[in-house]
């Protein structure tokens, strides 16, 4: 069975970090897409990262371009968000995906896999 982990997620001040990880199991990822949702409450989902498998090609939403990075560790079927100067707008429920079709992740929300969601919450 696939299953999607993700940890991290918690309380901070605005400007604050927050690192969240995304642990793959069940199959190997290696041709997968990995990316960073969030939803935020009465908000529709909204891509926030994603990095390519076997290459590590990274994509990031506008609004998180310079403050957040998306990592991954093959060895470990791990993928990472490190969230830094975080502002009250980024808070949300971030969830992991995994596609094997790049575009899938980068332009819908139709990802084959989906983790269960950690809270981000940064308080002003």
């Amino acid at each position: 069975q696939v299953q999607l982990v993700e940890s991290g997620g918690g309380l901070v001040q605005a400007g604050g970090s927050l690192r969240l990880s995304c642990a793959a199991s069940g199959r190997t990822f290696s041709s997968y897409t990995m990316g960073w949702f969030r939803q935020a409450p009465g908000k529709e989902r909204e891509f926030v990262a994603a990095i390519t498998w076997n290459d590590g090609i990274t994509y990031y939403t506008d609004s998180v371009k310079g403050r957040f990075t998306i990592s991954r560790d093959n060895a470990k079927n791990t993928v990472a968000l490190q969230m830094n100067s975080l502002k009250p707008e980024d808070t949300a429920v971030y969830y992991c995906a995994a596609d094997r079709n790049t575009i899938v992740v980068l332009t819908t929300t139709r990802a084959v896999y989906w983790g269960q969601g950690t809270q981000v919450t940064v308080s002003s």
